[in-house]
């Protein structure tokens, strides 16, 4: 098997490359420089000549109070860029996987939020990612949707690295305790993709690691770990504006991966400890 990869260097590319790698599947990762997703014909002709049996679609806008102010590039990345992919992966005949978030859903609630829910996002972001979710289910016959949140990786900044960069900087924190959710570590998802990619158990999927925190619980729990005395002080949204809408609720259902056989992720904590021992700080 042979699988194209956009956004390669991201922190889920590099992840993903490393676990083809690792499986003894040909990846063959592509970033901006090797196919601009945003232009149609490089993506048609990238994806052919690749003689890949599946595209991961990583690539994206992901700067989500940026897109506010940048709505035209980041629906022209999440939203048309994702078109192109899905068409050239139409026309080659190849499966596709579009990762995409639980910012297309509207954040309200206490519910897990299930894969065919309605959507209803509440920020330029969501709603770019959205448009190139429906593109994906317009024109492929062979496709799976994934969703993930909160996400961390070696590669990249994350919420986890601030964190600790903060910590140090500061001596203390304040972190928002009315955003509900659960962190999700590429190394972890890279390894579900695979799996999932070998099928053609297609449709919508959400991943993120088991378990629910606040993301001021989510900090308290990386100092912990990090064995960093850092007080944290939990506060509402209200008191920490951002350009961007988010969503309180960011609870996914995991059930279908569960149906489909496939292995869910390990706890949270469990992949917050094994990422702490990769990095430095």
């Amino acid at each position: 098997m042979k699988v194209l990869v956009t956004g390669a260097k991201g922190q889920l590319g590099t992840d993903l490359m490393n676990e083809l790698a690792k499986r003894g599947i040909e990846g063959i990762g592509v970033d901006v420089q090797e196919m601009d997703i945003t232009d149609a014909e490089a993506c048609r002709r990238v994806i052919k000549n690749s003689g890949a049996d599946a595209v991961i679609h990583c690539a994206a806008y992901t700067a989500v109070d940026a897109a506010e102010d940048n709505a035209d590039l980041c629906r022209r990345i999440n939203g048309e860029g994702t078109r192109n992919v899905a068409q050239a992966c139409k026309e080659a005949d190849v499966k596709l996987m579009y990762i995409s978030t639980d910012y297309v859903f509207d954040g309200q609630g206490t519910r897990p939020w299930e894969p065919d829910d309605e959507r209803h996002p509440l920020n330029v972001y969501g709603q770019t990612k959205y448009e190139g979710e429906l593109a994906v289910e317009e024109l492929s016959d062979k496709y799976f949707i994934v969703r993930i949140a909160w996400v961390f990786g070696v590669a990249g900044k994350n919420f986890i690295k601030t964190m600790l960069r903060l910590g140090k900087e500061r001596g203390a924190v304040s972190v928002v305790d009315d955003q509900i959710g659960s962190p999700t570590y590429t190394y972890d998802l890279a390894r579900l993709l695979v799996d999932m990619i070998q099928t053609d158990k297609y449709g919508r999927y959400h991943a993120t690691n088991e378990g629910l925190c606040s993301w001021y619980e989510f900090a308290k729990e990386i100092f912990r770990q990090a064995g960093m005395d850092v007080p944290v002080t939990p506060v509402s949204s209200d008191q920490f504006p951002a350009k961007a809408a988010r969503p309180s609720n960011s609870r996914l259902s995991k059930e279908k991966l569960s149906e489909n056989g496939f292995e869910r992720l390990p706890a949270w904590q469990d992949a917050l400890g094994r990422f702490l021992k990769e990095i430095e700080y």
